[in-house]
């Protein structure tokens, strides 16, 4: 069930896409909560999260350092660029 918003095709809601093209952001999700969409883009274009299972020591401090910055964002919920960066990159 592909989702067109804004000129953009989403493959569904809550479903993040890669934006290669977009300047600044690498990802964008079409966000919805009920009956409320929004469109989150978020992920800094060229970074590489340190990935679900992190095998190097500072890889691990990445994640856990990234996950301690961004903890009280994460806790918003769906309609928060750092939700989908914490589910997607890290």
């Amino acid at each position: 069930m592909a989702v067109k918003y804004r000129g953009m095709t989403f493959p569904g809601y809550n479903k993040p896409k890669r934006t290669p093209s977009h300047k600044t952001k690498s990802h964008a999700v079409l966000a919805k909560q009920g009956d409320k969409v929004r469109l989150i883009r978020f992920g800094q274009q060229g970074v590489q999260g340190a990935g679900k299972n992190p095998s190097t020591a500072s890889e691990r401090a990445r994640r856990r350092s990234f996950k301690a910055r961004h903890a009280k964002n994460i806790a918003r919920g769906v309609f928060s660029g750092a939700y989908w960066a914490d589910k997607v990159k890290w």
